[in-house]
C-alpha cells in the first residue's frame, strides 16, 4: 500500500499532480493540491512526484 502526501508549504497550486494522477485521488482545496480521495486508492506510480515542479508531492510505501 502507498500513501501520497502533499507539502502545502511547497505547493503553488498549479494542478499538474491532479491532472496527472491516474487514480484521481488528488484535488484542489483553497488553491492547494490535497488528497481528496481514498488514500488506499493510491497506485504508487509516482506520477505526482515526477510531475510536481516544486517537489511538494511525496510517496511512502507502507
Amino acid at each position: 500500500m502507498y500513501v501520497v502526501s502533499i507539502n502545502a508549504d511547497k505547493c503553488e497550486g498549479c494542478g499538474d499532480c491532479i491532472d496527472a494522477c491516474p487514480a484521481g485521488i488528488l484535488g484542489m482545496i483553497d488553491g492547494k493540491a490535497q488528497v481528496t480521495g481514498a488514500e488506499t486508492d493510491c497506485m504508487g506510480c509516482e506520477t505526482c512526484v515526477v510531475t510536481c515542479p516544486n517537489e511538494a508531492c511525496s510517496l511512502q510505501e507502507l
